[in-house]
């Protein structure tokens, strides 16, 4: 068995915490891959907020809804943390601070979920091009899967949005969404 003290006299390097790594992480990189990390916490907790607002107003299908994404938002960063630990990186844990917890109308928040998502794209993209300057091959294809994914969310919350916009706060149209979002059927038609 070796042990870490005696990896860099047999030539491999180690990161941070000790972990053998087999390509050094470029700082900038680590950085925004940590903010990242951060972005995912911060969403997890903006959709709980959402979903604690919908079911203080009856409205169960938008607070299971978001109460779902809450959970993948925190899962998306579990997979940062697993990815920079993978690399031999600490995971440094921001300050979260607390959620805005009161809008005016469901519109509002479809659309600030939107914008979250359309941040949370830049922001990955924004790291697959550090990545890309940093010739780190790793990381580029660590993030593929994972825009792919951010790209259908941010189009489930465009579709969401419309919906509440046609419905135009009309509580029969809103029950209807709301009814959706309980069965699990939110997802747009598609014309393929």
């Amino acid at each position: 068995m070796t042990t870490t003290s005696s990896l860099p006299a047999i030539g491999l390097s180690t990161g941070p915490a000790g972990r053998v790594i087999a390509q050094p992480m470029e700082a900038g990189l680590l950085q925004g891959l940590q903010d990242h990390l951060t972005m995912e916490r911060n969403a997890s907790a903006a959709y709980f907020a959402m979903a604690i607002w919908f079911a203080e107003r009856e409205l169960r299908g938008f607070s299971k809804f978001f109460k779902e994404e809450a959970v993948n938002e925190q899962e998306h960063a579990g997979k940062f943390a697993d990815y920079l630990i993978a690399r031999g990186q600490t995971v440094v844990l921001q300050n979260i601070p607390a959620p805005k917890q009161s809008w005016s109308s469901a519109e509002e928040i479809m659309a600030a979920s939107f914008q979250m998502e359309a941040d949370v794209t830049s922001s990955l993209h924004q790291l697959y091009a550090m990545a890309e300057r940093a010739s780190d091959m790793r990381t580029t294809v660590f993030l593929d899967p994972t825009i792919d994914s951010q790209i259908a969310s941010e189009d489930e919350f465009a579709h969401l949005l419309g919906r509440v916009r046609f419905a135009q706060n009309q509580p029969p149209a809103m029950l209807l969404i709301d009814g959706e979002l309980s069965d699990g059927k939110q997802n747009r038609g598609t014309l393929a």
